[in-house]
């Protein structure tokens, strides 16, 4: 025990660092840039820029956003002129006036209102909108689209100007590009395009959101002298996108006859680059610009036809109604409980519709 030294005794930790002082402590290395690694592929995240269009400019994106069509409808909406009600007088004056002449009677205009006995409704749905009305209404929208333009001098790209790119061998005429065309011109063109290739009233909705997507991501205006190829961009890729059974390039070259396949071709390809290939369509999309379609409708009195509740119909709506209940009739179960607290006590109450 004298012994200064013994088997338990052993040297510091820290003398035994410093022993090995003359190594070098650890320095994390440089990171290596894509220059030096001979790797210039763009990251994902400086391609895709999801935040770069604000929510407010760019409703077709967005379900939350307003419509840019119906933004620029109110200016004209607020104050209409006698002109333009008379101009645009409702579809049921017009059709109760054609009924008047065909009978030879002159008989008072009514509107016509629901009641206890009788139902009105229109057979223009979210799911199965009317085809005729839904063309007037995108027709419409087209029109103030092309009035209410911006002029402050935004590019004309090449691939949409009519006077670069024609439709017809007839000569364009010098001054194209400054008038505005009517509302009946815009939409005997959407309408001959879809009936000739057969085109349902969905693909019509998609189509204008197609429409604004492109002048808000290409940042351009539809004026007098591109309207027309803008529009028949949006239809040739809304009928690809939408309808299974989708329309050839080569198809629209027999409607309209003077145009080549590999304009037809170019057009496309232009029109998705300047999307970005965003093609995508959300339901909540779509249903927004269906009901701002109808406001559109109802504030320009192009009212959809009324026709009043038939049995038959009443009949198909109690059966898609009890579809549907029976659907959620096992969700509703499941929710059940057998005792509820008073803080989250819901009640449902479901009440069947008589309809005699």
């Amino acid at each position: 025990m004298g012994n200064t030294t013994s088997c338990c005794v052993s040297s510091s930790p820290k003398l035994r660092r410093n022993a090995h002082s003359r190594l070098e402590p650890y320095r994390p290395e440089p990171e290596l840039s894509r220059e030096d690694t001979g790797c210039n592929l763009q990251h994902i995240s400086d391609r895709e820029n999801i935040d770069e269009l604000n929510m407010e400019y760019n409703p077709s994106d967005h379900p939350r956003a307003s419509t840019i069509f119906l933004s620029k409808s109110q200016t004209d909406v607020a104050v209409p002129s006698k002109r333009v009600r008379e101009k645009r007088k409702s579809l049921y004056i017009n059709h109760l006036t054609h009924i008047s002449e065909s009978k030879h009677t002159v008989a008072p205009l009514r509107r016509k209102y629901s009641s206890c006995s009788t139902i009105f409704l229109d057979d223009s749905t979210v799911s199965q909108p009317n085809l005729k009305y839904t063309i007037k209404c995108v027709a419409l929208a087209i029109y103030y689209h092309i009035k209410n333009r911006d002029i402050d001098g935004r590019m004309l790209l090449d691939i949409f100007d009519e006077k670069l790119h024609p439709l017809s061998k007839s000569e364009v005429p010098s001054d194209y590009d400054k008038h505005d065309p009517e509302q009946k011109q815009i939409y005997r063109f959407v309408r001959t395009l879809f009936s000739a290739a057969q085109l349902t009233a969905e693909c019509a909705i998609v189509t204008l959101v197609y429409l604004e997507r492109l002048l808000t991501y290409a940042e351009i205006d539809i004026c007098p002298a591109n309207w027309k190829r803008i529009v028949l961009g949006a239809i040739l890729l809304a009928s690809k996108v939408w309808d299974d059974q989708a329309v050839w390039n080569v198809d629209y070259c027999q409607i309209l006859k003077d145009i080549t396949v590999e304009d037809m071709n170019e057009l496309e390809r232009q029109f998705l680059e300047l999307l970005q290939f965003n093609i995508n369509v959300p339901s909540s999309v779509y249903a927004k610009y269906y009901f701002d379609l109808r406001s559109l409708s109802e504030a320009n009195n192009l009212s959809f036809p009324l026709e009043p509740l038939s049995r038959d119909k009443a009949q198909k709506l109690e059966a898609i109604s009890r579809l549907c209940d029976d659907k959620y009739k096992d969700l509703r179960k499941a929710g059940k409980k057998r005792s509820v607290s008073a803080d989250n006590l819901v009640v449902v109450r479901w009440t069947p519709a008589i309809i005699s």
